[in-house]
């Protein structure tokens, strides 16, 4: 597949985070909300489960440049004023990157270095700019066939030694096809690809992995170049 095939793709996944972040409501059939997972969601339970601690495979570290790709507003949320480490975060979400480069200022504007608007593949950065880059609750999204351009773009823009940590949907977990059912009501298509497929895409786009961990839906990867 060309990159200009997966502009429908990258495309509805903006268009489901700006409406998230916009804080819009949707109509879903009743038989949705009646799910568990859904009933997760609404409370909060849900968004525990999913998030994976990059962090405990390698937090960033005082004066470090990291790069987070489909940043959202984590800038907000996580403990970059605790480690010390720059920011710098690209996202396909307009109103994600509005909100971030309007407010992540005031919260520390030595650390935040910016938000950028643009998709995975297309890093906006300079090559061997960052000691550390991050994705998590983004390859889900998108089939091996694009994350080997992402893999690329991310060897492209670490320093040597650099590390890239990503998670991956895990299909075998029993939430697994359940929050691919519920993310394609709100506007977005869900690869379950295996972890052993991630494995063997990893090692043929020149990448060791380090270290792993397991979630409730997402694998963790720590992997070098």
């Amino acid at each position: 597949m060309t990159v200009q095939d997966w502009n429908p793709q990258i495309a509805a996944v903006a268009d489901r985070f700006n409406r998230e972040y916009r804080g819009e409501s949707l109509e879903l059939p009743a038989e949705v909300e009646a799910m568990p997972i859904f009933r997760e969601r609404v409370s909060g339970i849900l968004q525990a489960k999913v998030t994976s601690p990059f962090w405990q495979l390698a937090q960033p570290q005082k004066n470090q440049h990291c790069l987070d790709i489909g940043c959202g507003v984590g800038f907000l949320i996580y403990g970059w004023g605790d480690w010390g480490a720059y920011f710098h975060g690209q996202d396909v979400s307009k109103v994600a990157c509005d909100a971030l480069n309007s407010r992540a200022p005031q919260l520390n504007s030595k650390l935040f270095k910016g938000a950028v608007l643009g998709a995975a593949h297309q890093l906006d950065y300079d090559t061997k700019q960052f000691d550390l880059a991050i994705a998590t609750g983004v390859s889900c999204y998108y089939s091996l066939d694009y994350w080997s351009l992402v893999l690329a773009e991310v060897r492209r823009v670490l320093k040597p030694g650099g590390v890239f940590v990503f998670d991956a949907i895990n299909p075998e977990t029993p939430i697994s096809e359940n929050w691919a059912i519920l993310e394609t009501y709100f506007g977005t298509e869900v690869f379950l690809e295996s972890l052993a497929d991630w494995k063997k895409l990893i090692q043929a786009e020149g990448g060791k992995i380090a270290k792993s961990q397991s979630g409730e839906l997402f694998e963790l990867f720590k992997v070098t170049f």
